[in-house]
């Protein structure tokens, strides 16, 4: 191959992967308008118009449940979630693209009645499909060696969580290497970089001059840790490492009885159960990063056992959500329920002071993530949105201790 060859095609990547971000970027962004709007009119506007009905949401729930029952029955098991989706393409070398409406239908519907998930499940089925999509119908990218479904994976945790690093060592970080070689790493993340850069690029763009459809998890307040912070920093890990193994031992439970339940009456029993809980007590819902900054400001006027056992709850929702049938990702809830355990931890140990606790909710957050996701890299990437960076080494030494348990626990 000549020079001169070797540059055109070096810059047609280079436009592919681009546009391939943008349009991420675009459908993104009409992604969370129409939920955000379909939301609305659920929750603010036809209560504005009825008045308070007794037990809304419980109604809501159940019926969303049934009506996503039957779509998923006549539809398919969608939306997969970022292992299935990758395990597809891995598996089939594409995706089902041509059920891209199937997918999006069935990803907005759990978000809009107030399933505990969050979008980047549906998300990353949606732009995997259109990559897909893409590497089998246009001449350039059918001889491209691109993973599709890591490209799709990175833009969209990157403009979903607003931090292009995140969505980039989530993709390659610990990850075996692809059967085709020809790619370098270097040539891997310029991929990756372009391609979430678009995206990021494109999404923000439209938030600014149309309006913002996504809050994403809300800043801490600065904290400057104490001696008293370090020596409790041991627990802090084992209770981040005790929610993580608790998420994934309740995701196995809930597994296996969805195994039992046939299709419709799973949904049907998540939306009520889903309803029952909302009803009196709201937090539960949605996938948290909004009321995350409610708690925030509030978390004071919680008893610690109610903010742990705010925690638990929501991770045991959370993950019979997903497996009976309400599907979505499960990041959001996570970090939410985390951050609880750790606010309530830190008002055990230090009662009546609330100068530790956004030390103490960093590092159970980092525990957690890094027994859940075994990448503490992408971990701290993804913490540096919240937490003051200063944090940075205590984040990062808490996800790489969480994730070296759980793998040595896993082997």
């Amino acid at each position: 191959m000549n020079k001169k060859v070797k540059i055109l095609n070096e810059i047609k990547l280079i436009a592919f992967v681009a546009i391939i971000g943008t349009v991420a970027g675009v459908v993104f962004w009409l992604f969370l308008w129409m939920t955000n709007t379909l939301t609305e009119l659920i929750w603010q506007k036809i209560p504005g118009v009825t008045g308070n009905i007794p037990y809304y949401a419980l109604i809501v729930c159940t019926l969303g449940g049934l009506i996503i029952g039957i779509l998923r029955k006549l539809l398919g098991d969608y939306p997969q979630g970022m292992t299935e989706v990758i395990g597809t393409v891995k598996k089939t070398g594409t995706y089902p693209y041509k059920k891209i409406l199937s997918i999006i239908v069935l990803a907005v519907l759990p978000l809009i009645i107030g399933s505990s998930v969050g979008p980047e499940a549906g998300m990353i089925g949606i732009i995997v499909a259109l990559c897909c999509w893409a590497g089998d119908n246009i001449r350039f990218a059918k001889k491209s060696t691109i993973n599709y479904s890591k490209v799709g994976s990175a833009v969209t945790l990157s403009v979903l969580f607003h931090s292009p690093l995140f969505g980039i060592f989530h993709a390659e970080e610990n990850e075996e290497e692809d059967d085709d070689t020809s790619l370098t790493k270097t040539s891997k993340f310029m991929i990756y970089a372009i391609s979430t850069a678009s995206g990021i690029g494109v999404y923000s763009l439209l938030s600014n001059s149309i309006c913002e459809v996504s809050e994403g998890f809300p800043s801490f307040e600065a904290a400057l840790p104490t001696g008293y912070d370090y020596l409790a920093m041991f627990l802090y890990i084992a209770c981040g490492i005790a929610l993580g193994f608790f998420f994934m031992k309740s995701e196995l439970i809930f597994e296996r009885i969805a195994e039992k339940i046939p299709p419709i009456v799973g949904e049907l029993i998540a939306g009520i159960v889903l309803g029952a809980v909302a009803c009196f007590l709201p937090v539960i819902q949605f996938s948290g990063e909004t009321q995350m900054g409610v708690l925030i400001s509030d978390y004071a006027k919680y008893a610690p056992s109610a903010m742990i056992g705010i925690a638990l709850l929501k991770i045991l929702i959370t993950n019979m959500c997903i497996q009976l049938g309400l599907k979505g990702g499960h990041i959001f809830p996570l970090m939410f329920s985390a951050v609880c355990l750790g606010y309530g931890i830190s008002l055990m140990i230090f009662p009546g002071s609330s100068a530790h606790a956004v030390f103490a909710a960093a590092i159970v957050t980092a525990a957690t993530l890094g027994v859940s996701m075994k990448k503490p890299i992408a971990v701290t990437m993804l913490l540096f949105l919240c937490f003051p960076i200063r944090m940075f080494f205590w984040i990062f030494l808490s996800a790489a201790v969480s994730t070296f348990i759980s793998k040595k626990t896993s082997d």
